[in-house]
């Protein structure tokens, strides 16, 4: 049997050593957060930080569901993830990429990548719904028009409106405007979906078609998808893993069977919806009777 020659050794190293970056890459979560905090910019200075260095991090090809009360901040982690914001400490890693060491043309590189589901959709309200889903890819790429439009009509079928791309936007009811974004959040084929309460205010049917779509869609085109969303049991039925914040901070973390299970009352008052409990009713305050008596005398 012949040697092979020196130049097909190297080849055959340089190949293996792409597969094994390869591989190590799949292993490695596609977002990455670490000590985060984050506050707001008031009109009177800085606000209290919303996150107290929060840790998370989502792997490839999983839905991972962010969950938590109102006001915690998790839509404000999403804009995080995609660059909208910066950090007031700690680290954003996506792809292997720390936000903050990013110019404005590799975040814009790095957002090309990212699909974002509104929560009101944000169609453009002027542009039929096939404009609509045609919008990022010729904003993005130089295709030919019949590339584009066979794209176009790919992303519709796979969200089962192919048959709606004359409809403006005002003629779409809440559902199929939900799933005319979807279609345009995955027109350039994204590495990840970003979706920020994507059942709000469905009605049981659309909800059922949306909760259908994220995961066929996660799986047939290999996506990682982050859901933000108050709707706890459609969320968990999807998700692969759950993160759930409060207070700027992660109190619980796990599969939805390890969170639907665990011990904790707060996490156990947030799933079954009860009005009291760790979070209690009343805001604090002086006790009612006491102020009763002060306002007789």
């Amino acid at each position: 049997m012949a040697k092979p020659t020196p130049q097909r050794k190297k080849t055959e190293s340089t190949r293996g050593r792409g597969r094994r970056r390869s591989q190590k890459r799949r292993a490695e979560p596609l977002v990455r957060i670490r000590d985060l905090e984050f506050s707001h910019e008031g009109r009177y200075g800085t606000c209290p930080s919303l996150f107290k260095g929060i840790n998370l991090d989502i792997h490839r090809g999983k839905i991972v569901a962010i969950l938590g009360p109102s006001g915690t901040g998790k839509t404000t982690l999403l804009r995080l993830i995609g660059g909208q914001l910066s950090a007031s400490a700690g680290r954003v890693e996506v792809d292997g990429e720390q936000l903050s060491t990013l110019n404005r043309k590799g975040l814009y590189r790095l957002r090309r990548r990212i699909g974002m589901l509104f929560q009101s959709g944000a169609l453009l309200t002027d542009m039929t719904v096939f404009e609509n889903v045609a919008f990022p890819i010729l904003e993005h790429t130089r295709l030919p028009g019949k590339m584009v439009r066979d794209l176009v009509w790919m992303k519709l079928e796979a969200v089962g409106l192919r048959g709606a791309e004359a409809l403006m936007p005002a003629e779409l009811s809440g559902g199929m405007a939900r799933r005319v974004a979807l279609a345009r959040a995955i027109a350039l084929d994204p590495m990840m979906v970003l979706y920020d309460e994507p059942f709000t205010g469905q009605d049981p049917i659309s909800m059922g078609v949306l909760m259908k779509l994220i995961r066929e869609l996660n799986q047939t085109l290999r996506l990682t998808s982050v859901v933000v969303s108050h709707d706890v049991e459609e969320t968990l039925s999807i998700a692969d893993y759950v993160y759930l914040l409060s207070e700027g901070q992660v109190v619980g973390k796990g599969s939805p069977q390890q969170i639907r299970q665990a011990q904790s009352p707060w996490i156990q008052q947030f799933l079954k919806g009860e009005p009291d409990g760790p979070v209690p009713f009343h805001y604090p305050a002086e006790p009612f009777h006491t102020v009763l008596m002060g306002a007789q005398e």
